[in-house]
């Protein structure tokens, strides 16, 4: 035990050394972890292109890889301008919908019985002086856009790891020590490349399926910018747990504002609820199964670590990057044992 103890020492010094980088490099990190995600989504593609009864054997792999970069690049664009269009549009209405929130904040107030001080004119001026939606909107729009130029420099180093993807395996064999090594370090890369490819292909298309469904049924029930929402639930379908919360939460915060009585705000929350348990509980395990061998209270944990380490982005990376981390933990006899622990079962 006291032999072991510095060696744990060592080891959390290491750990805390690694997220103090982690956190102070996340401008640099970010963008470069997702550059990689979007790479083995397109060739996540790719391998799924290949599966499609009669077509996919047909066509030459120069095809299938052309089709999924334009899949994700036609996806994007639609994506940013769509949020670009309804963030506009929603700053321009945000005093109307201001306006409908006190309404109904002062028609709740009146059935609780609570219209004493502070009286409902104070706490509208209060409101109204310190909440300003058009500013905030305008934050977001601005975010948006640096979002965007963000995503610009993702592609591009995107670009540069597809055209350097056939010269990784003579990197692999001049870095090894021995060709045992170098193929040991292949079957780890085959793997990852496999188990993370596989999974934000299929999370891809599952994301893409609700928000399509989240938007036939907000469009039925009227609500205002359905699009809008639609989009961000399907991104909210990439955060684990919290993901699916949010998803529901934000149009329904909405429909409180625009609907007039709470009965189509209950039949729109109950709809999507229903999509997102269908699509989550039922074709989620059905089309993915067990591809990552994650525990969930292990993707809990790491979607809390790396959302305090890299704030939104870091909800979205959580998964893969565990995923990955799991796989390489697992090919050493000191930190198998972690690997272990964070597996679904305990085969690795």
């Amino acid at each position: 035990m006291h032999e072991r103890f510095p060696t744990l020492v060592q080891g959390a010094f290491l750990a805390v050394l690694i997220g103090w980088v982690l956190y102070i490099g996340r401008p640099v990190f970010v963008p470069v972890v997702f550059s990689v995600l979007v790479v083995y989504v397109i060739l996540g593609l790719t391998r799924q292109l290949e599966r499609v009864p009669r077509l996919g054997r047909a066509m030459p792999p120069w095809l299938r890889l052309a089709l999924s970069i334009a899949a994700m690049t036609i996806a994007l664009v639609v994506t940013f301008a769509a949020v670009a269009r309804y963030a506009d549009a929603m700053r321009a209405q945000g005093p109307q919908f201001l306006e409908s929130l006190l309404v109904k904040i002062q028609r709740a107030s009146a059935l609780l019985g609570v219209e004493g001080e502070p009286t409902w004119a104070t706490l509208r001026r209060e409101v109204l002086g310190q909440v300003n939606l058009q500013r905030v909107v305008g934050a977001t729009v601005a975010s948006l856009t640096s979002i965007a130029a963000t995503m610009v420099f993702v592609f591009i180093c995107a670009s540069f790891l597809l055209i350097e993807r056939a010269t990784l395996s003579a990197k692999i064999d001049r870095l090894a020590a021995s060709p045992k090594d170098a193929t040991r370090i292949r079957q780890v890369a085959t793997d990852i490349n496999t188990r993370i490819g596989a999974y934000l292909a299929l999370k891809t298309f599952l994301s893409v399926l609700l928000g399509g469904v989240s938007w036939a049924i907000m469009a039925f029930f009227g609500l205002e910018f359905a699009p809008l929402w639609a989009v961000l639930i399907g991104l909210l379908n990439f955060i684990p747990y919290l993901g699916s919360i949010l998803g529901v939460v934000a149009p329904a915060l909405m429909a409180i504002v625009q609907f007039p009585t709470m009965d189509e705000v209950i039949g729109l929350v109950l709809v999507l609820s229903i999509a997102q348990f269908v699509i989550g509980n039922v074709l989620d395990p059905y089309i993915m199964g067990n591809s990552l061998n994650l525990s969930p209270f292990a993707i809990l944990v790491a979607l809390t670590v790396w959302a305090a380490l890299w704030g939104i982005a870091g909800a979205f990376l959580a998964v893969p990057i565990t995923a990955a981390a799991v796989i390489v933990l697992s090919e050493f006899r000191g930190t198998r044992p972690i690997a272990i622990l964070l597996s679904r079962d305990g085969r690795l």
